[in-house]
């Protein structure tokens, strides 16, 4: 009797101790995926202040594309985690709305500097872009586990709550009208 308590005295614990490990795991791959993410919005903030200077000259009535970009480059140093997210989506769009602006200026689509600049920014783009699928994977893998039976009672314990995921921005969401794109 008294080996069969130990017994089961024994493998509570180590359950106990193999979840709490698991959780301390999600938890530090989601500060890896998020740290993926910081490390490419680096790049990106690196790149929008030469992509600016170069583009300036060129793009003389464009300065609320150019104003907004270097704004929000400029907030984007003290994010954290709540935050990281409302913010990308609100870069995103700017560069974006750079691009389209570029479009229209043929000779600084011509420009050898910028060409190579929108290149390395369409480059870290598709990086940021895999790095918040990676980011998302973990957050969903870590929210499973912090709200899932018996796992959840030591999250509780251990204070662990839910993250959000990264998303698009709605305007991101709305299907792309090719015919009207080809007829401008």
């Amino acid at each position: 009797m008294l080996i069969s308590i130990i017994t089961f005295v024994v493998l509570v614990a180590l359950l106990y101790i193999a979840m709490r490990n698991s959780l301390i795991g999600k938890k530090n791959q989601v500060a890896n995926a998020e740290a993926s993410i910081d490390v490419m919005l680096k790049k990106r903030f690196d790149l929008l202040p030469n992509l600016i200077e170069t583009t300036k000259s060129y793009m003389k009535y464009e300065h609320s594309v150019l104003t907004e970009l270097t704004a929000l480059r400029a907030q984007s140093h003290s994010l954290d985690t709540v935050d990281k997210p409302q913010q990308d989506k609100q870069l995103s769009a700017a560069v974006s709305h750079f691009r389209v602006a570029v479009e229209a200026y043929p000779e600084l689509k011509a420009n050898e500097n910028t060409t190579l600049l929108i290149r390395s920014i369409n480059e870290t783009e598709e990086q940021l872009s895999a790095s918040r699928r990676s980011f998302n994977a973990a957050v969903t893998r870590y929210n499973n586990a912090i709200e899932m039976f018996p796992s959840s009672l030591i999250a509780h314990q251990m204070m662990l709550t839910t993250l959000p995921l990264f998303e698009i921005a709605n305007t991101e969401r709305i299907n792309i009208d090719a015919a009207r794109l080809f007829k401008q």
